[in-house]
């Protein structure tokens, strides 16, 4: 496979990248570096293309006037000549626009093979990749990156150029063959507030970090980087990496900082610059607030913000923060991913963040920090000094960064990536995936720890789908379509006729190019559902936090709980006010409520009735509390073996088969055992079950 990844802004080029050097070159260029090297690495691309402007500008590199440059083998920088040898800025680019694309045209018409698939980055991007379509037939897939829609909510004022931008954004979604995003935010919040966005469009791939351990000589450089500006340099150090631009918030993390200036230094780099009156006009503003602020605020000799930095300084900066137990701090406005936040929790450094956007994923799934208000600056001191003080949550923090980063990798990126374009480019990838005449069983599963945990048992599972295909295969589970599919994705899993997601409250019928919303589940003229209502009374319990808003759904709440008597209490509380709800608790911290007329066991019943399959023909599997209802109802029911302690009571029922094997293999055994016995036409069970 040939994959082509399109940039027009910032100056991209191989390492070392002078990152701050304009207002553009920030964390998209890290991204794509990323990204196109693993790409080029994996068996599936023998070539793996970044397409750029050329432009002319000795004081940003020379290279840039280069019109190829190698970045390792199969990996290749390609730069068109629009004719404007100029370097333009991000809001400058559309002057240029159509004379890059009639060069890039040019330029693919005299090729003897063409890439097989485009990758766009921004909408201006996706923009060319759509009339390369129109020309050649190359299909796109698009990734944002950062959106004007959430700019405009979260940091911006309504103007002529950022409603263009949206509306180019909502086009760049329209032409698409796939959306990839970085954060559950991103993918379930602020893309669906495009008129175009389908959901079955949507995919989360999570990008990867690249850290190499420090020499002890970069380290060096990093003291020596900061050692003039400081009075002492052994206190622990806050760091900040961010492009100096107002939606980064820097001025607010100065606020935070002058009232703790005695247990710290504060480090920010905020781009490379010869002066603080030189650059772009909101590069120049910014630095020149933030020099304003140091000023008034007298933190001279306690904070350190160097006008150039290299790759190997930033990476001694990271590694001596967390050798100093500092703290590294995003206050952005709005960050749609933040890859400096999984830099730094690779390093091991605790972190600060934002609330607004993608680090209420990345914190909430790796554990390694603190999430706050970025336009309180109180909120964002507070959560500082609480790190600094306690060394115990620091440790915490350190440790859960360092091991839960890990797994994130530009190979694993990759490896996503090739998989999300073989089943786009073909559709005759979903083999088993819907239902045809001859369907008779229906098997429901949930997803994580039931079929997820072993490579084997997801063979198993392809094996026995492709040898039985009168069984429809379901997944019920308690995450988004979004996550779903990204789970299934990692692991391999086959696609399915349905998803049930969100712990039984919505179902998405699979068409073999997409996904349908089933809009009669559950039946929007008929369901007893308040949601305000369940919103008024959980208020009442201030020690149930509820979830990020992407998981609060048209027909579910959420919640994190600490105790069984917090959950029993709000069954008490939402019965007394008698409301027709369901309250569903999992894994000894999650608690939904939802519709009596939802949940698992409902869908499994909606599903089978859609398909036309009898009760006795279903077969269901599950390990945890969300998993309950249905496995209580269907007659043919499996729990694996690595099943939770929360449904250990079910094991005993007739109705359950309890697997010797752990994850899939599990299913597949119960499934084989039952249909063996004669279960599945509802005989008695005689020693097989739990």
């Amino acid at each position: 496979m040939h994959i082509m990844s399109i940039a027009l802004g910032g100056c991209i080029r191989g390492e070392p990248v002078p990152y701050g050097i304009t207002e553009d070159t920030g964390g998209h260029i890290t991204y794509i570096l990323g990204q196109m090297r693993a790409l080029a690495r994996h068996p599936g691309v023998h070539c793996a293309e970044i397409v750029t402007r050329l432009f002319d500008e000795p004081e940003l590199g020379a290279i840039h006037a280069r019109s190829v440059e190698e970045l390792e083998p199969g990996c290749l920088l390609t730069r068109i000549d629009s004719g404007n040898r100029r370097y333009l800025a991000k809001d400058d680019l559309r002057v240029d626009r159509t004379d890059f694309i009639e060069a890039l045209l040019a330029e693919l018409g005299e090729r003897e093979r063409l890439p097989d698939l485009i990758h766009a980055h921004f909408a201006d991007a996706a923009d060319v990749a759509a009339h390369v379509q129109r020309a050649f037939g190359i299909p796109y897939i698009y990734t944002a990156h950062s959106l004007g829609m959430d700019k405009l909510d979260g940091v911006g004022e309504p103007c002529d150029a950022l409603e263009a931008r949206i509306e180019e954004e909502d086009r760049a979604i329209a032409g698409a063959i796939a959306v990839i995003g970085s954060s559950r935010d991103e993918c379930e919040r602020q893309l669906p507030a495009y008129p175009s966005t389908r959901m079955d469009k949507v995919h989360r791939i999570i990008p990867g970090v690249s850290v190499i351990p420090p020499h002890a000589n970069q380290i060096q450089q990093a003291q020596r980087l900061i050692d003039p500006f400081l009075r002492d340099p052994d206190k622990p150090i806050i760091l900040a990496v961010a492009r100096a631009v107002r939606k980064k918030n820097l001025a607010a993390l100065i606020e935070a900082f002058a009232p703790i200036r005695k247990k710290a230094n504060l480090v920010i780099l905020a781009g490379q610059r010869c002066a603080s009156n030189e650059g772009e006009d909101e590069q120049v503003e910014v630095v020149t607030d933030l020099l304003h602020l140091i000023d008034r605020h007298n933190l001279y000799g306690s904070v350190a913000y160097p006008k150039k930095h290299s790759s190997e300084e930033v990476a001694g900066l990271y590694a001596l923060a967390a050798r100093s137990r500092g703290v590294f701090v995003n206050p952005a406005l709005v960050e749609p991913y933040g890859l400096t936040i999984l830099e730094a929790a690779a390093y091991g450094l605790p972190v600060v963040a934002t609330k607004v956007g993608g680090p209420v994923d990345t914190v909430g799934e790796l554990g390694h920090g603190l999430l706050v208000d970025p336009r309180s600056p109180s909120d964002i001191g507070v959560a500082i000094e609480r790190l600094l003080d306690d060394n115990a949550l620091w440790s915490e923090c350190a440790a859960n960064g360092a091991n839960n980063s890990r797994e994130t990798n530009w190979a694993r990126y990759a490896d996503n990536f090739v998989k999300l374009a073989r089943r786009t480019l073909d559709t005759s990838v979903g083999v088993n995936c819907r239902a045809g005449p001859g369907t008779t069983h229906l098997f429901v599963s949930d997803l994580d720890n039931t079929i997820t945990g072993c490579t084997d048992g997801i063979e198993r599972l392809r094996a026995f789908l492709h040898d039985n295909p009168n069984f429809a295969f379901v997944i019920a589970t308690g995450r988004s379509l979004v996550e779903a599919r990204r789970i299934m994705r990692e692991w391999d899993v086959p696609e399915p006729v349905a998803w049930v997601t969100s712990v039984g409250s919505e179902i998405y019928w699979n068409s073999g190019t997409g996904c349908v919303r089933d809009q009669n589940f559950p039946a929007l003229s008929k369901v007893q559902w308040e949601p305000e209502a369940v919103d008024a009374i959980m208020a009442g319990f201030p020690n149930i936090q509820p979830q990020p808003g992407y998981e609060q759904r048209s027909f579910k709440r959420s919640y994190f709980f600490s105790t069984q008597e917090e959950v029993s209490e709000i069954r008490s509380a939402l019965r007394m006010a008698d409301l027709p709800v369901r309250v569903i608790a999992s894994h000894d911290r999650l608690l939904d409520i939802l519709p009596a007329s939802a949940g698992k066991a409902a869908a499994m019943r909606h599903v089978a009735s859609v398909l036309r399959i009898a009760p006795e023909k279903i077969f269901a599997a599950g390990d945890s509390g969300n998993d309950e209802d249905m496995l209580i109802e269907c007659r043919n029911a499996i729990i694996v073996e690595n099943h939770s302690a929360e449904i250990k009571k079910l094991t005993s029922r007739s109705n359950v088969y309890l697997a010797r094997n752990a994850h899939a293999a599990g299913v597949i055994e119960g499934i084989e055992a039952m249909t063996r016995d004669g279960l599945s036409a509802g005989v008695a069970m005689s020693g097989a079950r739990g």
